[in-house]
């Protein structure tokens, strides 16, 4: 296995909602603080043996150099503290009550992502979302 210089946010890299958040992260943080991996890039299992792919595919992930597997919505706190200009939002998941919100919303969102992505999301022409083949 590959040592990490830094940390990694695997993602589905088929699914729009999350191609829009790995923009999202790449453009609020410097070039070399994170890399940015779809779930379904054969290194990811070379490189990131401990995430299988059914994991991946449910949530995101980010794997720390040191080791450290944050998934889902416990990935937020640890990313936004990477970001140039939003390392203040990571706090938001300190609120009372958030412990108990923040896995609930996350774990809808994930279950529905491909249905948000193809209701609110813009596709390239040609292209759509369904929830059981994925988007095309």
């Amino acid at each position: 296995m590959k040592r990490m210089d830094r940390p990694i946010l695997i993602y589905d890299g088929a699914c729009p909602m999350c191609l829009r958040a790995r923009d999202w992260v790449r453009a609020h943080t410097d070039a070399d603080a994170i890399e940015l991996m779809p779930c379904q890039s054969p290194e990811r299992s070379e490189r990131i043996p401990q995430v299988p792919f059914e994991q991946c595919m449910e949530a995101m992930v980010l794997v720390e150099p040191g080791g450290a597997v944050h998934i889902g919505e416990q990935a937020y706190p640890p990313l936004l503290r990477l970001t140039r200009d939003r390392k203040w939002l990571a706090r938001l998941f300190d609120l009372p009550g958030m412990g108990i919100l923040s896995p609930i919303l996350y774990r809808w969102i994930a279950k529905h992502r491909l249905t948000i992505s193809a209701l609110f999301i813009r596709k390239a022409p040609g292209e759509s979302c369904d929830i059981e083949q994925g988007c095309k």
